[in-house]
Parts: C-alpha cells; structure tokens; sequence
C-alpha cells in the first residue's frame, strides 16, 4: 500500500508532523518519507497478509514533500489519549534508527484539539506565576545557588537569602543536585524555606524556592509533598531525565505546586540540527502534560544555540513565532495555558538590555554566575541585575544608569 497521497487534505483530527529527512545512499526523500509513515504508523518493511481494510485507512499520509522537508499526517485513532510516551514511541521512535534514513529530524508537530484536550497543561502558566509573586510587568529575576552542588543545607539557604534580599524573585536548586550526603533534601527545604520567609518579611516582596524533587517517580511524588507541607509553592524537575511518564504523574498529583522545567540532557537530541527531534518539539510536549516554567537558552549567553533556535523556541520554525505576539511558549492554545521562557546559561546583567529586546517582558532571567561572580557577592550581585531589569524597563542604557548604582556598575566592570 502507499503511503503518499499529495493531493490528502489533514482533517482537523490529524496530528502532524514535519520532518527534515536525508535519505540514505540511492534512495530518494519520496521513498524514505514514504517508509518513516509506514513504520510511525501501521505498516512494516514488507508486505503482510494481516493488513486489513479498516487497518488501511489508519496509516499515515505523506501530503507535501519540499526538497528535504516533508509533512505526515497522522489520524488522531493512532494515539492514546493522554499518553504521551506511546504518541513519542510512534513519531519520535523507531524512525530514528531505519537504514533507509541517513538524517531524520522531527522539527514540528501540529496538535489536534482532541489530543491538546488529554493533557492538563500548565496548572498556573505565566500568569498565574505573576499572581503568585505580584509582579505583573517585569521580567522575574532568579539564580541557582553555586556552586552547583558542594554546599551543605545552611550553607545552601544562607546564599538563597542573600540573592533573595538582593532583588531575587526567585531561586531553585541546580540540576543535579537533589538529596546528597553533604545537602539532604528535607533538611535542605526546612532551612531554605525558613530563610525564604525571613526575606519576605525584610524585602516586602514575595520570595519563591524551588528545590529540585527529581527522582525515581515514587520519591518524586514523595519529595513533591513534602515541600507541600513545609509551606512551599514550587518544585522543580529535569523533565528529560526524569521522563514523561514521571512528569505527568507529578503534574496528575494536584499537589497545586508550580512546576518549573529544567532541561538537562535536551542536546543528546537538540544540538544536531540535521538529526533527532527540536526543542520546538520538547517544548509542546512540557507544555501539553503541564509544565508552568521552562529553560529555553539565551542567544546571548554561554549555551549552545543561537537567535534562530531560542527567540522562537525558539524559532525552528519561524512562521509560528511571527503569527503570535511574544516567544512562542506564548502562543495561544486555548484553555492550555501560555508557559514562562526561563532564560538560562551565562547571563549576567550586561546582557540583560539585548535579551529584553529579542524575548520580551514574559521571560524568567535565571542567572547563576552572573549574580554570584559579583566581584562584591550574592547580595550584591542580584541588586546588579534587578537594577539592570529596571534600566531597561525605562529604556534607560546601563552605562547611564551605572552611574548612580554602584552594584551594576562594579558586574558591567567585570563583564564588559
């Protein structure tokens, strides 16, 4: 049976996917596009007598081949509702490893309402975040406590309140620091949360924790309500690591805990833009199972990934981005709520003014060395950065506003 049908017209139940494809050696992109639909959907490498009429009209279409870049449709009866493991098995599974493919590299997916609807998406969003935290028009500034990991849990707290008194909405942990012999998890939250509330009442302004519960999925659950209990409104999660099925059985719990994403080990699958699947791709699926913050780079800091792939997630594929208002994290998805771009990976407050510009207001500036490398400290190294957010804010160039802020111009010193 083919699997090609240039003239198909997706209904409004298809999934569908764009791929970039370069065949192997002697085969075209037509003949390759053709074997990728049939192995994502229901076909084999042969014929097979146990193919039925019914089963037919579920395979998937190949409907436009451009040069390398191809569109299949899938019909939504493929899926399970829900399931986002077994929807990633079928477009973002075995393709990857077919002789007939020398590159594949899954670059969009268009969602049907029928599968967007089986997914609680983000319980707060962007806006929900800025309820909780009163700041309604500004980017929110936060760290990540360095050293990454080494510190013990009063050690850890001690430098939380100084980026929070400092001018922090917000700090969480590092990726890969959880529940250590030095820093253990509970204890790490007690005195962290403790020194968080102290903040609070000395600054006036909401203060956010978000310690990392990344775990086997039952300690995850586990650790997820016990930040719960101790009065915390965040947790945080690599996503990648910790897996689909892991994160939405935490997002499933309603726990009422503001999720925010980390995506640590994305680039096994990201960095290589002619294989494997987009972060564009990452993205949709943090964002259908119900992520409320997710780490999407800089362009302008020290991660790999330029203007192209963050400013429109960035914007691996443009269009999507220039329809929307904003980066594409933003873009209208009914009731799925829009999800906040945590702008993350070598900022320090020089930085901030271009970053505004390309990303807009509704971003998280998460800088780690950028507050505390200060040449002074922490304290003073997160007052360099709120002062850095508010000089652009009134358009106002941080030489100028230097002057009369000698926390910013001391980080501007060191990081010309």
């Amino acid at each position: 049976m083919s699997y090609i049908d240039l003239k198909y017209k997706p209904s409004k139940d298809d999934l569908i996917c764009s791929f970039r494809i370069e065949p192997a050696k002697g085969l075209s992109v037509k003949k390759v596009a053709e074997a990728v639909a049939a192995e994502s959907s229901v076909g084999t490498w042969t014929n097979i007598k146990t193919m039925k009429p019914r089963i037919r009209k579920m395979a998937a279409k190949v409907f436009e081949i451009k040069g390398n870049w191809v569109k299949i449709a899938y019909p939504s009866v493929l899926f399970e509702s829900g399931n986002m493991p077994e929807i990633m098995s079928s477009i973002g599974g075995n393709i990857f490893g077919m002789r007939a493919v020398k590159n594949i590299r899954l670059e969009d997916v268009e969602w049907p309402e029928k599968i967007k609807k089986s997914f609680k998406g983000p319980k707060f969003g962007i806006y929900g975040v800025r309820k909780l935290l009163h700041v309604k028009d500004r980017p929110l500034v936060g760290t990540i406590v360095k050293p990454k990991i080494g510190l013990n849990e009063r050690e850890h707290a001690k430098v939380a309140y100084q980026a929070w008194i400092g001018g922090c909405d917000i700090v969480k942990d590092d990726e890969n620091l959880t529940s250590q012999s030095f820093n253990n998890f509970e204890k790490r939250v007690v005195e962290t949360l403790k020194l968080r509330d102290k903040a609070e009442n000395k600054t006036g302004e909401r203060k956010m924790y978000m310690p990392n519960v990344t775990a086997e999925t039952r300690e995850m659950i586990k650790r997820a309500k016990f930040v719960k209990k101790q009065g915390g409104e965040y947790v945080m999660v690599d996503i990648l690591t910790a897996g689909w099925s892991g994160l939405q059985t935490l997002r499933d719990e309603g726990l009422n805990l503001v999720i925010h994403a980390h995506r640590a080990g994305h680039a096994t699958f990201t960095r290589n833009k002619r294989h494997g699947i987009s972060m564009l791709v990452v993205a949709d699926i943090a964002r259908l199972i119900g992520v409320d913050q997710l780490h999407i780079g800089t362009v302008v800091g020290k991660m790999e990934g330029g203007k192209e792939e963050v400013y429109h997630i960035e914007d691996e594929i443009e269009k999507r981005f220039i329809r929307e208002k904003g980066h594409y994290l933003e873009e209208d998805w009914g009731k799925i709520k829009p999800v906040f771009a945590v702008c993350s990976g070598g900022l320090h407050p020089g930085l901030v003014p271009k970053l505004m510009k390309i990303m807009g207001k509704n971003i998280i500036i998460q800088a780690g060395g950028g507050i505390h490398g200060h040449p002074k400290g922490t304290l003073l190294g997160a007052m360099a950065m709120r002062h850095a957010v508010d000089a652009s804010l009134k358009n106002i160039s941080l030489k100028e506003y230097a002057k009369s802020h000698n926390e910013l111009r001391e980080a501007l010193k060191k990081w010309s």
